[in-house]
């Protein structure tokens, strides 16, 4: 680092003061030679031409330490030496030159200086830095140049996220305005007395916008894949059971209400019918939106209709409907790189399937329940149990999770970017009866239970390899 104005000046004057310290020894030597000579007895010497010649002069011992300006300095060897030369006639000649010494003490001098000013600095007590909070901020930003393509990624999972909430919201902003209330009246009459969601006639469902090129967006999000073990003839009716529920079930609304994965190319010739709470179909516009998707209700009228109309001879034979067995109550245990199941006392789909004589089919989503965290119910026992008892008394819950937000990958309600690998297993064989034997269902239950552990064991390297335990049955 180059040195400041104010080193400069400093060692200047430094060496301003050593050099009046010697040009004051000068003239004290100098003096003392002259005054010296013409002392009695001091010096004495002839020449040959008997002409005085210059006196020998003694050693001289100076005493004491000069004085300029008032201040005393010391005059060591450190500092000067005196030079003396004799000519041919004895004049002496002197003259003061600085030694090494000297050197040493301007370099000394200089350094005790640079010295001070660093004490000096290093007193200074600072205050924050501006901006260091923003710096080990915990939340990560997204860039300002994602892609267009996963821009729109994000606006279609966010719009089917919050999709309830924007069609009530477009509701009631209708209600408010006087000119809608022609329409509106009778348009609430129809969606309390409607059987669109119970009948199975599927006379709403709209194979092109099933089909549509933003379901693809959707999809690729995360993204979902949807995977088959064997082929499944058209000449059965099936029942998928869709196993976790996850938060909100995206892999499921991917693969069995929308063809964004394939499912037609998979599985020809079977109609497919994922099913939802019979409440959805009570919620102005929203419902109109669900059955335009081919969803219907999970009520058990709704289950049979579907399972008993259509096909060939209009006996169910090609239909299909995916029921999330775990429900809402599987929601509560759904958290990241793990997979624990409410399947051990669930035997209602399985009735359901030797009713109607439906073959049942496990489908195991890898990834599901790592597109959120939750709360966890050990470390908050009370919220857990007050989930527990408003699922007892509304039918459904509310989970408290979170995931990453629109432009942040740490904090809000969008679902994280993880992949969804979607697997159907074997089918399931069933002999229809119309009053399903106890010692019947548990058996098909406990085929049903053993190909969803076989499913787990021959995938979990491959779509589970961050688990941190094996699958769980529980409940």
């Amino acid at each position: 680092m180059a040195p400041s104005r104010i080193d400069l000046d400093h060692d200047l004057a430094h060496a301003e003061k050593l050099r009046e310290l010697a040009l004051h020894d000068v003239m004290e030597h100098l003096e003392s030679d002259y005054s010296g000579a013409s002392t009695p007895g001091l010096y004495t010497g002839e020449g040959k031409d008997d002409a005085p010649r210059s006196p020998v002069r003694k050693p001289h011992k100076k005493n004491g330490s000069p004085k300029v300006n008032g201040v005393e300095h010391e005059t060591d060897e450190s500092r000067l030496v005196d030079e003396k030369q004799e000519d041919a006639d004895g004049e002496h000649l002197t003259s003061v030159k600085p030694t090494a010494g000297f050197e040493v003490a301007l370099r000394q001098g200089k350094k005790e200086s640079l010295t001070s000013q660093k004490t000096e600095r290093e007193e200074l007590v600072s205050g924050r830095k501006a901006g260091a909070g923003w710096q080990r901020s915990g939340i990560r930003f997204a860039p300002l140049n994602v892609p267009l393509q996963r821009r729109l990624q994000t606006l279609l999972v966010l719009g089917h996220t919050l999709c309830i909430a924007l069609f009530l919201m477009t509701f009631f902003f209708l209600c408010a305005v006087p000119i809608f209330w022609p329409i509106l009246a009778p348009y609430l009459l129809y969606v309390l007395f409607s059987r669109a969601g119970t009948s199975g006639e599927l006379s709403h469902r709209s194979e092109r916008f099933r089909s549509s090129s933003i379901w693809s967006l959707f999809a690729g999000y995360f993204p979902a894949r949807l995977h088959r073990s064997q082929t499944l003839p058209a000449t059965r009716k099936y029942i998928f059971g869709y196993h976790p529920h996850g938060i909100i079930s995206h892999g499921a609304f991917s693969a069995f209400a929308t063809e964004a994965l394939g499912f037609r190319q998979l599985f020809p010739g079977i109609t497919n019918t994922l099913l939802t709470l019979d409440s959805n179909f009570r919620i102005p516009l929203y419902r109109d939106y669900a059955l335009a998707m081919g969803l219907g209700s999970v009520s058990r009228e709704s289950c049979e209709n579907l399972l008993s109309k259509g096909g060939p001879n209009n006996e169910g034979m090609g239909r299909a409907i995916t029921i999330v067995v775990g429900g809402a109550r599987e929601s509560l245990d759904a958290r990241p790189r793990t997979l624990r199941l409410v399947l051990q006392r669930r035997k209602g789909f399985v009735k359901l399937a030797i009713r109607t004589g439906a073959d049942l089919v496990p489908v195991l989503s890898f990834g599901e329940n790592d597109l959120y965290d939750q709360l966890q119910p050990e470390l908050h026992p009370l919220v857990h149990k007050l989930q527990l008892l408003f699922k007892k008394l509304m039918g459904f819950t509310i989970p408290l999770f979170h995931a990453r937000g629109i432009f942040n990958y740490d904090v809000g309600m969008m679902p994280y970017r993880r992949p969804l690998n979607i697997v159907v297993g074997r089918p399931i064989k069933v002999m229809q009866q119309a009053r399903p034997d106890e010692g019947y269902v548990d058996e098909i239950h406990e085929l049903y239970t053993k190909e969803l552990e076989r499913l787990w064991d021959v995938w979990k390297d491959v779509f589970a390899k961050e688990r941190t335990e094996e699958l769980k049955i529980v409940y």
